[in-house]
């Protein structure tokens, strides 16, 4: 069911090829398991198509501004002065999270525990091998083996990459120094995978390997995630539960232009590398039809997608919150002055 709707770059086309999609969108490959199963559905029920290009975060941010889709996708949400330079409004869709994974023989989920500061040594290249006294003092109770680790880490402009460079300067200071936080940084070592599908691929077919994904796509492909510890000092598992720990403190109503980053919250079960995602849309629509379909398109996974969204493991947002953004488009996606679209 999965490679059904995530095909790395390729469109996520939803109720036949020979007809053209009637909403285009880009973007990022972290939701795109949960856009195409709202999208499946929500063609056979109200009779319109989606088209979604999973092609990464960075390149959803793009071509919204170059305006040659009708919405962008990130997982790196853009700041006010962005936003305003831009033209663009965006909001919060789901919470998800990003989650490390292994691949060496024997090894069960959530078994092998790293801190941010020994994922951020691994991902320097200064840890090179599994039996490291770093990681092996974290793990005392696994017969860990001796051979050497190949990082695996995005080629393309990424939100899932900005969520975990992001965690890893936040506990790694040489990380902050050298590397920094964002969609697309020079990496010290390792192989490049195109999307979370990419580095899904590399990670399964590299023993020894290590790399970062969103949650679904470990899940669905049985690869072994990290324990990871998090700001209250334990080490928790990878699970929809725990992003939704790291989440409940969120304040979207004081978020300006939704801006907010849920990375390292407190909390004794909270996944320390969380994430919202986002859309991305032009204020002022040149085609207000467009525009509208997008929003009603949304509007229908705010009131009917939260249990296809569970299961694939990502967490649905508040009531409230996708109440206030409801009320939002009409003053934020608007053409000649009115808005496009109303929800009710």
């Amino acid at each position: 069911m999965f490679k059904k709707f995530v095909i790395g770059t390729a469109a996520v086309a939803v109720g036949g090829a020979a007809i053209a999609a009637d909403i285009s969108g880009a973007g990022a490959t972290f939701p795109a398991p949960i856009y195409a199963r709202w999208a499946e559905i929500y063609s056979q029920q109200a009779g319109q198509r989606l088209n979604y290009q999973a092609i990464g975060s960075g390149g959803g941010i793009k071509q919204i501004k170059a305006k040659t889709v009708d919405f962008g996708a990130s997982d790196k949400p853009l700041k006010p002065a962005e936003l305003q330079a831009a033209g663009l409004y965006q909001f919060p869709t789901v919470v998800g999270g990003v989650v490390p994974v292994v691949n060496f023989n024997g090894l069960r989920a959530g078994r092998l525990r790293l801190t941010g500061q020994v994922l951020g040594d691994i991902f320097l290249g200064k840890i090179r091998r599994w039996n490291d006294p770093a990681i092996t003092k974290l793990n005392p109770e696994l017969k860990i083996p001796g051979a050497a680790i190949t990082v695996v880490h995005r080629s393309d402009g990424s939100g899932t990459s900005f969520l975990f460079t992001s965690y890893l300067a936040m506990k790694n200071a040489e990380w902050a120094k050298k590397v920094g936080a964002s969609d697309a940084v020079e990496w010290p070592t390792g192989l490049g995978g195109k999307g979370n599908d990419g580095v899904t691929a590399f990670v399964k077919q590299t023993a020894g390997s290590i790399g970062y994904v969103e949650y679904a796509y470990a899940k669905q492909n049985k690869l072994p995630y990290v324990s990871v510890q998090n700001k209250a000092g334990k080490f928790v598992a990878a699970d929809a539960a725990n992003f939704a720990a790291a989440a409940a403190g969120a304040r979207w109503a004081s978020a300006p232009g939704n801006y907010l980053l849920l990375l390292d919250q407190p909390g004794a079960q909270a996944w320390p590398i969380t994430g919202a995602t986002f859309i991305l849309l032009q204020r002022n629509q040149a085609n207000a039809a467009n525009g509208a379909a997008v929003l009603k398109f949304f509007d229908w996974a705010y009131k009917n997608g939260d249990a296809e969204a569970a299961k694939l493991d990502f967490v649905p947002l508040p009531a409230a919150v996708k109440a206030a953004i409801r009320r939002q488009w009409a003053t934020n996606v608007t053409s000649g002055g009115k808005p496009v679209y109303v929800s009710r």
